[in-house]
């Protein structure tokens, strides 16, 4: 049963496929963050687990990436370190403006009205101050502009890297006071693709992205030095 407050739990479904999801997306959506320990005993007693398919899980996160084991720590989140940030989104600059002009040139107005229904499912989300699920929204949309580009071999590169973009749009996202914005700064995007006014819209897209400077700029003061180290 959910324990009140408990940012943490598994539904009703079989133990082997929930735990490992559960824990995922405690870290892609920001309620895990990057440097917190993940101390065993605590989160098994949370999700009311033994402590054998909780390290499995920790297992497969240390190998997405997600995780690591620090010596004295135990495992903790991945740290996001400047250089992390700053490869990850510039790729992610390439990738999607790379989908947008494909999307673009496609010439299908059903593309425009995708993207616009997946922004008003974002709005209402966000109306209802339900960060949790303009996240989800948010990152449903960048997977949308992907899919929509119909491109398997982009698709399958986006995937290598969406769960790190995932987390960083959530901390981003959890910074903003204003929530109905979140969901507002894609709409010049769409009404561009729309226009098919592609020089606007890779504009709009790139300072989109480009937008989680503030941040960084926040992370990397709290980030201490030796994190950037080789």
């Amino acid at each position: 049963m959910t324990q009140p407050n408990n940012p943490l739990h598994i539904e009703n479904k079989p133990l082997r496929e929930r735990v490992l999801d559960v824990l995922r997306d405690a870290i892609v959506s920001g309620e895990f963050k990057p440097g917190q320990p993940l101390v065993e005993m605590d989160i098994a007693a949370q999700l009311g687990i033994s402590r054998a398919p909780l390290r499995e899980a920790l297992q497969f996160l240390n190998h997405e990436g997600l995780v690591e084991v620090m010596p004295y720590r135990g495992t903790v989140v991945k740290a996001l370190t400047r250089t992390d940030i700053e490869e990850l989104y510039s790729l992610r600059s390439a990738l999607e403006t790379f989908a947008l002009q494909r999307v673009i040139a496609q010439n299908n107005p059903d593309n425009a009205a995708e993207l616009r229904a997946c922004f008003e499912a974002m709005l209402a989300a966000a109306q209802a101050g339900d960060l949790k699920q303009v996240n989800d929204i948010d990152r449903q949309f960048h997977d949308l502009l992907i899919e929509l580009s119909q491109h398997s071999l982009l698709a399958t590169t986006w995937n290598t890297v969406s769960l790190r973009v995932r987390q960083v749009m959530a901390l981003r996202n959890r910074k903003n006071r204003d929530i109905t914005q979140i969901a507002y700064n894609h709409l010049p995007i769409i009404e561009a693709i729309a226009e098919a006014d592609e020089p606007l819209a890779v504009r709009l897209l790139q300072q989109h992205i480009s937008s989680s400077g503030d941040l960084l700029a926040e992370m990397w003061d709290d980030t201490p030095p030796e994190a950037d180290q080789p």
